[in-house]
């Protein structure tokens, strides 16, 4: 397998609460992959560890062939990010808002307008960011991150807060951006319906352990094998009740070894 990022036993501890608790994953070049959990479960925490901005407490990771901290320069220059709900200046222009990323990672002048016309905002690049819909706002973040045109995206639940319609779009653009150019995306999510419609492999993290990682079809055969399905061509809801089922188990047992 050709593998982009890999996690071994990654583990950030915050005095006496584990966070993300040794999670070993590996993400395939070209994919998109699904970091699948409840709210808290750690998947931001991870995030925030693979961009460097938190170091872990245990484990290791490595980004295209790159180890951190060793490497962080190198590699952060091949990491586009959207972590939680982006912030803009209201008074600025999406465009002048973009600029300024732009100067910081000292890409040519164009790299604005290919990224607004990757999100489809290339006739609204001229408006204050004040005036822009939440949606509006979600795409000038993934903008933001796509400046570059990055071999490697990592986006933090980039569909929260969005109604249907906005969700519809976000997901569309994300689904295409490994055929646009090549990258690989990274994304989170509570919701498995969500992720199931982008993702080509899933993680499943509750309380900071993976309980789960593997292919779309390898959780439909879980399903399968669990009980939760009649046969491989599981539906949205068997995977969501197996999803349910295997965070209640989890939590359960966490509960029974606490009293031990």
């Amino acid at each position: 397998m050709d593998y982009i990022i890999t996690t071994e036993q990654l583990t950030k501890k915050y005095k006496n609460f584990i966070s993300v608790n040794k999670v070993s994953m590996h993400i395939q070049k070209g994919s998109i992959y699904g970091f699948l959990g409840p709210n808290g479960a750690g998947k931001s925490t991870t995030m925030k560890m693979l961009l460097g901005l938190t170091s872990p407490t245990g484990g290791s990771f490595m980004v295209d062939g790159g180890h951190f901290p060793d490497d962080r320069t190198s590699i952060l220059k091949k990491v586009g990010s959207f972590i939680e709900s982006p912030s803009f200046y209201a008074n600025l222009t999406g465009r002048e808002n973009l600029d300024i990323i732009r100067r910081i990672l000292g890409l040519p002048e164009n790299a604005v307008n290919d990224a607004l016309e990757l999100v489809g905002l290339a006739e609204f690049g001229n408006r204050p960011a004040k005036k822009y819909s939440l949606g509006m706002k979600q795409r000038l973040g993934l903008a933001g991150a796509l400046l570059g045109r990055p071999p490697i995206l990592i986006l933090d639940e980039p569909t929260n807060g969005l109604d249907p319609s906005g969700i519809h779009e976000i997901r569309n653009l994300i689904k295409s951006l490994p055929g646009l150019y090549d990258c690989t995306v990274l994304i989170s999510s509570h919701m498995l319906s969500e992720i199931e419609l982008m993702a080509d492999d899933i993680g499943i993290l509750n309380h900071g352990r993976l309980l789960f990682e593997g292919s779309l079809d390898e959780l439909k055969q879980n399903a399968v094998q669990a009980g939760f399905a009649a046969d491989d061509k599981s539906s949205s809801a068997d995977l969501e009740d197996m999803f349910l089922s295997m965070i209640d188990k989890d939590n359960a047992a966490r509960k029974q070894r606490a009293r031990l």
